[in-house]
């Protein structure tokens, strides 16, 4: 992959994390004066919320844990202490340590804002039907574990082969989608995946071609197909996944029964079509064996790009 089409990806992915913090900022109201129409603002309500929390606490454990300017949290605490919110004492075991707690008055301050908060929160959730408040929780908990550089727990995904009503209408509306979002794809990839689609149910063998559907919570967030190409030779097509499933071992598993009933089939080669730009499918037919055979320079759904063919022999 060129150094310009890494720093497009790096770019786009960036854009996406601000583009995403500017959606929540503004459902939440972080953004204005005060918080929850409170004289206090963020960053103060955070400090209330550790001190509430904690037994007793230093002014050092809350500039690092909560990634606090010294200085900044200094002139919060002072605030604090003014209004009689804050308590301080003198650690018996070391008199150069100063703890830190709220005082009755910052308790009876705090929680307000606290309900305030829940209530905020739930009203934001309850706009939401049942399954996507679900999935919302979900992606929420890939994100912390990611974040926070813990490998998010395996989901209880379901891979199903049994097309059903529906199935193929929402594989080519995602891969246009997505791909639009995220690569800026124009309306002829969805025509090309949708063309792929009808090819596989009109022509389909069950004998020797598969589509595979993962669900979660029963919501579809992946799916790939094998088609065949030639008796010895089958192509991987159509490979996706959510992007709030993602990072969590479905796309692997899913390449990986492709592989399995490609081999048990009587396959001795597995092709498959795809761009430069796709770094984690790319990643994954890395780790499933495949090797890189060709690339070539093209122009595509509105956007120049280098198409790639990888090979796995079975």
């Amino acid at each position: 992959m060129t150094l310009a089409t890494t720093l497009a990806v790096a770019t786009q992915r960036v854009d996406a994390v601000r583009r995403f913090n500017r959606l929540y900022t503004r459902r939440i109201g972080v953004l204005q004066d005060g918080y929850l129409d409170s004289p206090f603002s963020l960053a103060e309500v955070r400090v209330l919320y550790e001190l509430a929390h904690r037994s007793q606490a230093t002014a050092a454990e809350l500039s690092r844990e909560l990634e606090l300017d010294p200085g900044y949290l200094s002139r919060i605490l002072r605030k604090f202490h003014e209004r009689g919110l804050l308590d301080r004492a003198r650690s018996e075991r070391d008199g150069r340590e100063t703890h830190l707690s709220l005082t009755a008055v910052g308790r009876q301050t705090l929680e307000p804002l606290e309900a305030g908060a829940r209530q905020q929160i739930g009203a934001l959730l309850a706009r939401l039907p049942e399954d996507r408040q679900q999935r919302l929780i979900a992606s929420m908990s890939t994100i912390e574990h990611l974040l926070d550089g813990d490998g998010p727990a395996v989901p209880d995904v379901r891979l199903r082969t049994q097309a059903r009503p529906g199935d193929f209408g929402w594989v080519a509306q995602r891969h246009g989608q997505l791909y639009a979002q995220e690569y800026g794809f124009d309306v002829t990839f969805e025509a090309l995946v949708a063309s792929i689609v009808a090819k596989f149910v009109d022509h389909f063998d069950p004998e020797r071609e598969r589509v595979w559907i993962a669900e979660r919570d029963g919501e579809r967030v992946g799916c790939v197909f094998l088609v065949k190409q030639s008796p010895r030779v089958a192509k991987l097509r159509l490979f996706l996944v959510e992007p709030d499933a993602r990072g969590m071992g479905i796309g692997r598993r899913m390449v990986d029964e492709l592989v399995a009933f490609a081999r048990a089939s009587g396959y001795r080669t597995i092709r498959l079509w795809t761009q430069s730009i796709l770094l984690a499918a790319r990643h994954i037919y890395a780790q499933a064996g495949f090797k890189l055979v060709a690339e070539e320079p093209n122009r595509a759904f509105g956007c120049d790009l280098v198409s790639e063919t990888w090979e796995l022999r079975l």
